[in-house]
């Protein structure tokens, strides 16, 4: 039995996560899929658009974590900072509490919205307005999924971008279902000569995050 199944948004966090943790991917998955021992690691696309398709006839779990990057909106969140919120605030405006698992200090909340947020100052906002110490766009429908099959569901985010930064759309476009597009991020390149670095930054932010992620979940496993 699966006893932790992680959900990321795209492929890039998923094999990251797998690497990190030994995992080998599923060689019959139509998608990005990792096992090893008592882990599973799928992805379910940007803001959970696939978790019902793929993974509704998947066996339950002990316990569903939503994983991977988010962006921070509080200020004193540093690139890296690992996220493990004590609830969710969905786009609704419900607010869903989290697990309490594997020895992980919960605190805070966390905003999930149903777009890339591009500025600083959009950040500013949903921080004065929420009082969410970061942001993604698939927790509040992860927890939800899980809540609806009688499973235990939490938040383990690492911080990719800082509050002082956003995610330009030039390189949200970058990923398109769930999968990284190389030609759309040199097209990028080419049409702003800024998002070679922006790319660079994230990306360098992205790693980051996923490395305090991937530790956090080895020692969930570990403990559940």
């Amino acid at each position: 039995m699966t006893r932790l199944l992680v959900l990321t948004a795209v492929d890039l966090e998923a094999r990251d996560l797998a690497r990190h943790l030994g995992l080998a991917p599923v060689a019959a998955s139509a998608w990005p899929r990792f096992t090893g021992g008592a882990i599973e690691i799928a992805a379910v696309g940007l803001g959970a658009i696939h978790l019902a398709a793929r993974l509704d006839a998947a066996p339950v779990a002990r316990l569903v974590v939503s994983a991977g990057v988010c962006g921070a909106l509080a200020p004193e969140l540093a690139v890296g900072a690992l996220v493990v919120p004590e609830a969710v605030l969905a786009p609704d405006g419900r607010r869903q509490p989290t697990a309490v698992a594997g020895g992980l200090r919960r605190h805070g909340t966390l905003l999930t919205t149903e777009r890339v947020l591009e500025d600083a100052a959009a950040k500013s906002r949903l921080w004065l307005s929420t009082g969410a110490l970061a942001v993604d766009m698939e927790s509040a429908a992860i927890l939800a999924w899980a809540a609806a099959r009688g499973v235990p569901g939490m938040v383990v985010r690492g911080v990719s971008d800082p509050a002082g930064r956003g995610v330009p759309a030039d390189l949200a476009r970058v990923v398109d279902d769930g999968r990284v597009r190389p030609l759309r991020a040199v097209g990028a390149m080419l049409a702003r000569p800024r998002a070679l670095a922006d790319a660079m930054a994230l990306r360098a932010g992205t790693a980051a995050a996923l490395k305090s992620v991937a530790t956090a979940l080895g020692t969930l496993a570990r403990t559940i």
